[in-house]
């Protein structure tokens, strides 16, 4: 019988949307009869998940950011593609790229996803070095893997030379489902927020507490928000390095969740989503929060156009770190309760017709299978020695 086709995904920690995208795609793979083994720092969710959607798990103690320790980490990341001996390699964001490009060196089809580019998050020297590496790095990348064709022309546009795909981001559209009905989505906003008036518009972001997400931006436009809309409230939903600083910036109608597991009770709770990103690839709370039957209020970053229904640009996208923009679109959507509803009627059918986890997995799928067929005639490094 012939061995099922195996996949190693090499995934660096701390990114949750990235962990929900590796989880799902793992399912689906699973699902249909591949053999998946992901390498992920342990004790995380993603290994939790990962293990639980039937893919054998691996420890990968690896930190977020490049450093002196990365040289230790490509090593561990090649014992393991020897333990594994997979058919392909799929490493997803910067630092899981940097760490398994640097242990494989091509000698294994490999497939690499940036999931925003590296260079977006830093200035200066540090982005011209980001740049560099990812232009030499894509010698040991049989194919790019863009969540966005924005993400793709960012690439190309840094010098990026590649075989390229693209591939949108998909979700699980039977788990994000809006509320059954008034009373369903009443007794959620009791449970989640108690002593807030049930006539209160609620807005909620979903992401990690960093500056790439813009908590920040938001923050400073909600005074104007809470000016012209007093009731209002918004709901932070998650945790990380700027969690200090933008509890002490926040006013008492900003409230903060924390980490869940769970986002889609905060979705199907909420009035309206937002997120303010300063860079993305495509981000993956939008749709989440477009399957649960919300609008939702973007910043025009890579991705952001693309995830949106067709004419939904106009209401629901302002420039990126504008807080007068953001604040004024906010406030337009919370007085106008019959467009949110009809946004997010569109918005569900719009995810469930294009961005469904299941189609997201098939293409990927494709891509595997064309990598791992075409025939190899690429320069391999030495590996790195033992």
């Amino acid at each position: 019988m012939r061995p099922p086709f195996t996949a190693l995904h090499v995934v660096q920690p701390g990114d949750g949307g990235v962990a929900r995208v590796v989880t799902d795609v793992v399912g689906a793979h699973v699902a249909r009869g591949m053999r998946v083994a992901v390498a992920c720092p342990p004790g995380t969710p993603l290994a939790a998940a990962a293990r639980a959607r039937g893919a054998e798990v691996y420890p990968w103690r690896a930190g977020r950011d490049p450093g002196p320790g990365v040289v230790a980490e490509s090593r561990d990341v090649a014992r393991l593609v020897e333990l594994v001996r997979p058919d392909l390699v799929h490493a997803h964001s910067a630092k899981a790229g940097l760490a398994a490009r640097m242990a494989v060196r091509g000698r294994v089809p490999t497939v690499y996803q940036p999931h925003a580019w590296s260079f977006e998050a830093v200035d200066g020297v540090t982005a011209r070095l980001a740049r560099r590496w990812e232009r030499w790095a894509a010698r040991w990348t049989d194919r790019v893997i863009c969540v966005s064709e924005a993400e793709r022309r960012r690439g190309v546009q840094a010098g990026v030379r590649a075989s390229w795909t693209v591939v949108h981001n998909g979700v699980d559209t039977g788990r994000f489902a809006a509320a059954a009905s008034g009373a369903e989505r009443a007794a959620l906003r009791a449970a989640l927020l108690p002593g807030v008036a049930a006539t209160a518009p609620v807005v909620v972001c979903v992401g990690r507490l960093c500056r790439q997400k813009g908590q920040d931006v938001l923050l400073r436009s909600w005074a104007a928000v809470a000016e012209r809309v007093p009731q209002a409230r918004l709901v932070l939903v998650g945790d990380g390095p700027s969690a200090d600083v933008l509890r002490g910036a926040a006013p008492p109608s900003v409230l903060f969740a924390g980490a869940v597991a769970d986002a889609a009770p905060w979705y199907r709770a909420a009035d309206l989503a937002v997120l303010p990103s300063r860079w993305e690839g495509m981000a993956l709370a939008p749709l989440e929060a477009m399957a649960s039957g919300r609008p939702v209020l973007l910043t025009d970053v890579d991705g952001a156009r693309e995830s949106l229904p067709p004419g939904h640009a106009a209401h629901c996208l302002v420039p990126p770190g504008d807080a007068d923009a953001l604040a004024a679109a906010l406030a337009r959507l919370l007085r106008r309760p019959v467009l949110r509803q009809a946004l997010g009627r569109q918005a569900r059918q719009h995810v469930r017709t294009r961005f469904d986890v299941r189609r997201a997995g098939a293409e990927i799928a494709d891509v595997y299978r064309e990598v791992a067929a075409a025939p190899r005639h690429r320069e391999l490094g030495e590996p790195i020695t033992q």
